[in-house]
């Protein structure tokens, strides 16, 4: 069945009967139960109930758009056995929802219509819409009693309301006009200026209303109204490739490889070939002639596509680097510097190709994310398993996942056992045991045991799905060196430029040389004016780090925060559920009456049938040591006290000491004592034993979590100055964590808004401070801190939305990482940056002695461009 090809329904009310065709139909079919109903309606004919009632329902499985799942329509359509008027069974159309697909131009009006008394109502008024001018469709459903309208004109509302009148219905407008939006993937811009260029062209046309092209996840956001084609060919007019970023999965898994990479490969090298072929020619002493027409012949094939889109840009009122690179190779050809025109073509198609190429792999280093996700699962119906694509299964839906397989949605475990690889989610590398009520993500894998998962999130929704969402929003913030960059850099060009024309025209009327010296010259300054490489050298370090340490289990919400994470000086930590596990565990048994056996064995049986964390802590005790329970009855719970049971004949009580207080105990003081230390330490006292006897005392605690210490010494060897506890819990527990943990200070007793003003006292302190907490009870001090650090994102998307950074796994193994990555992002960036500003420095001073040559000046453009492009790209492979 996986292997036929998909059908959609169509329902055609004229012949009467259901008819499936092999067509893709623009609006997907979304049908909803057909509640059994019977009105007079004046487009259909009575319908006598016994040719219906004798049927028996039918179910029909068809593929469900992921969209309207999550408004809860089924994947089965239920075709009612008794119905009246337009009873589906009997010959009138079911009722439709309109989906707007991304191939669909226009916007979308939607209206409330009023007066329709059967399905065939709404097929009669969506049919004369369509036939309307300027509606390119239309999709009314009887169920909703809603109309949506795709239009080329937000004027045709009123005459679409007019439409409806005449034909005895009351059409409402229910929301204001929908903006389609698209996403766009552009391939070949080579900076940031690039995608200036593009974005001010397409700002020109009359049919684009937003748009915003970002050179560092070289994706384009554009609100318009014009068909996909349209949209590509006009930004293929400057110079660039176009795709549509689809929905659908199959489409992004499946796509062949761009044409116009194959074009770019051969036009270079046919470029290269008849340079090659020219200067040869020349050595040879052939006509000069025929060398003149191979260098023209290079000149032209490989310069066209920059030709072209300096053509844009100039349109657009940009300078950018085609420009700059056409008008020195025109310039060359001018004064019969033919090699010199035929060299700077081909050496820049060369370096902007490599310039892609590389730049592709720090983007799709994201984007591979999402193959991580199975296409299809494994769906559960009845007692069959059916295998489905992820877009047509929904929320509430069973799979099966199978040992060694991927983990395609996330979900809650409701039948089996495994251990499940969480690395590409949280980055840890050891799996992790999975039982029934646990969650698992999409992406990763199921390591051993059959799994029966009940999904919770649609295939956009999933975790994997909002990582590369959330990077690749943060990939496109700027960093507060790119922006001061890109500043200069629009200062630059226009300075060079001017200065290049003078060259060409001043010293040569003074007097100082010939004009083809000064021409040649000029036209050197052209191509240095470039600020391709000095554009470059921040946002590939920012997308490269960002990538990296998504693929760690580390999400840096931008440029800006992986800058303030290098400079990070001291860091302070919530104590209850990030230096420890904020779970409670046994700490101590204290043996009085009895051994540690027997008061484990008596808590246990007493505490068998409770859920509260600290029974739980016992239980968990007791098994891990094989303690086990003794026959009992008379089970008690104490509200607020503690709980007790029978055993033997004997009445046992486990709780507070107040509990045995209250049974008339008697509690010597040294008991006293020990309990008061306990509790000042942080443990929760369970004391255990009969109404006359005391046999022992349970301590327990939350405790410091395995990795803790270890990330804390890593901190420190990392540069960190300063690592300091928050806590709001007593001195004594605060001191016995610090202790432990080997935090530098440690502050206890503290409110919410004394968290912030410890906080604000270490920024006086130490300037930079971040702040680590879980995202939700440490708010406030978060927000206050110069950077906000949660973790445990994998779980909670309050997390993943409220912080800078997260640690998408529930410990700090990570954060040492991301403080050493930060730091040496800072490194590279400025390495770039003084690297770029260097290298043009240096072709300016051997301009003017005249010992640089224009293909010398187009290399130690794209060269250096490059070299900043492959420098950052060494983030990409750092590891923990």
């Amino acid at each position: 069945m996986s292997n036929q090809p998909k059908k959609d329904l169509a329902l055609e009310a004229d012949t009467g009967s259901y008819s499936i065709h092999n067509t893709k139909n623009m609006f997907p079919i979304l049908l909803e139960t057909v509640v059994p109903k019977t009105s007079n309606c004046s487009y259909c004919d009575p319908i006598e109930e016994s040719n219906c009632h004798d049927k028996k329902a039918d179910l029909v499985q068809f593929p469900v758009s992921s969209t309207k799942k999550q408004a809860g329509i089924p994947l089965t359509m239920i075709k009612s056995p008794s119905s009246g008027c337009c009873s589906d069974s009997c010959g009138a159309e079911e009722d439709r929802e309109l989906e707007i697909k991304d191939a669909i131009a226009g916007n979308i009006l939607e209206f409330r219509v009023e007066g329709m008394d059967c399905p065939v109502c709404a097929q009669t008024l969506e049919k004369s819409l369509i036939k309307m001018l300027g509606i390119n469709d239309a999709k009314v459903n009887y169920s909703t009693s809603k109309m949506q309208v795709v239009v080329e004109n937000e004027a045709l509302l009123e005459s679409i309301q007019k439409h409806a009148q005449k034909l005895g219905f009351k059409a409402t407008p229910i929301t204001q006009t929908k903006k389609k939006g698209q996403t766009f993937n552009i391939e070949g811009m080579d900076c940031g200026i690039c995608a200036q260029t593009l974005e001010k062209y397409l700002k020109t046309l009359p049919t684009v209303r937003e748009v915003s092209v970002n050179f560092s996840t070289g994706k384009m956001q554009i609100v318009h109204a014009m068909t996909i084609e349209e949209v590509m060919k006009a930004v293929s007019k400057s110079g660039f490739k176009a795709s549509l970023v689809s929905s659908s999965r199959k489409q992004n898994t499946n796509s062949p490889v761009p044409a116009t990479k194959k074009f770019n490969v051969s036009s270079n090298s046919m470029s290269g070939i008849l340079l090659v072929l020219g200067y040869f020619g020349t050595i040879a002493h052939i006509p000069e002639l025929i060398s003149i027409l191979l260098y023209a012949a290079s000149v032209l094939i490989g310069g066209y596509k920059p030709a072209k889109s300096a053509y844009y840009a100039v349109k657009s009122k940009s300078l950018d680097m085609n420009v700059l690179m056409t008008t020195a190779a025109i310039g060359a050809a001018m004064i019969g510097q033919w090699l010199e025109a035929a060299t700077v073509v081909w050496l820049f198609s060369l370096g902007i190709y490599l310039q892609t190429k590389t730049l592709d792999k720090t983007r799709d280093s994201i984007r591979s994310l999402m193959s991580l996700t199975p296409p299809e699962a494994w769906l559960k119906i009845g007692q069959d398993l059916v295998r489905t694509s992820v877009d047509d299964i929904s929320v509430g839906d069973t799979i099966v996942i199978k040992p060694g397989e991927k983990i395609p949605l996330d979900g809650e475990i409701v039948s089996g056992t495994s251990s499940i690889n969480q690395a590409t989610i949280t980055g840890e590398s050891i799996p992790v045991d999975k039982n029934e009520g646990d969650t698992v993500y999409a992406g990763t894998i199921n390591e051993n045991g059959s799994l029966e998962v009940k999904v919770t999130k649609l295939i956009e929704d999933t975790t994997i799905a909002k990582i590369i969402q959330l990077v690749e929003e943060a990939q496109a913030k700027k960093a507060v060196t790119q922006t001061i960059v890109d500043r200069f850099a629009k200062i630059y060009t226009p300075i060079v430029f001017a200065l290049a024309m003078l060259t060409m025209i001043v010293p040569p009327m003074l007097g100082l040389g010939t004009w083809s010296d000064w021409f040649y010259k000029g036209l050197e300054l052209l191509v240095i004016a470039c600020p391709c490489a000095l554009v470059i050298s921040t946002p590939v370090a920012i997308v490269s780090a960002i990538g990296n340490a998504a693929k760690n289990g580390v999400l840096i919400k931008g440029g800006t925060f992986l800058e303030v994470a290098g400079t990070i000086k001291a860091i302070a930590f919530d104590k209850t559920g990030t230096l420890t596990a904020g779970k409670p565990k046994v700490a101590k048994i204290i043996t009085l009456n009895g051994s540690e056996q027997e008061i484990i064995s008596v808590t246990r049986t007493i505490e068998e049938h409770s859920q509260h964390p600290i029974a739980l802590a016992i239980m968990n005790y007791a098994k891990a040591n094989n303690i086990s329970s003794q026959k009992a009855d008379s089970f008690k719970a104490l509200p607020g006290k503690g709980a007790q049971a029978s055993i033997e004949g004997i009445e046992y009580f486990a709780g507070k000491p107040g509990l045995f207080r209250e049974l008339g105990l008697f509690i010597d003081l040294e008991v006293q004592n020990r309990i008061e230390t306990s509790q000042n330490e942080g443990n929760t006292i369970v004391m255990v034993g009969t109404k006359t006897k005391l046999i022992g005392i349970i301590l327990v605690a939350d405790y410091v979590r395995e990795v803790t210490v270890t990330a804390l010494k890593k901190l420190k060897e990392v540069g960190i100055e300063q690592i300091v506890m928050l806590t709001g819990d007593n001195e004594g527990t605060a001191r016995k964590v610090a202790s432990e943990t080997g935090v530098d200070r440690y502050f206890s007793e503290l409110l919410p808004e004394d968290k912030v003003n410890t906080v604000k006292q270490l920024q006086q302190d130490y300037n930079v401070v971040a702040m680590v907490g879980d995202g939700i009870n440490d708010a406030p001090a978060l927000a206050t801190a110069n950077l906000g650090i949660a973790m445990g994102g994998a779980g909670t998307d309050t997390a993943m939305e409220t912080a800078d950074i997260v640690l998408m796994a529930d410990n700090l193994e990570k954060l040492p990482h991301t403080i050493k990555l930060s730091r040496r992002a800072l490194r590279i960036i400025k390495q770039n940056i003084w690297f770029a500003i260097l290298v043009k420095l240096v072709a300016l001073v051997l301009i003017f002695p005249g010992w640089l040559t224009l293909w010398m000046a187009v290399m130690s453009d794209t060269g250096a461009a490059l070299i900043v492009i492959l420098n950052s790209m060494r983030l990409m492979r750092m590891k923990v």
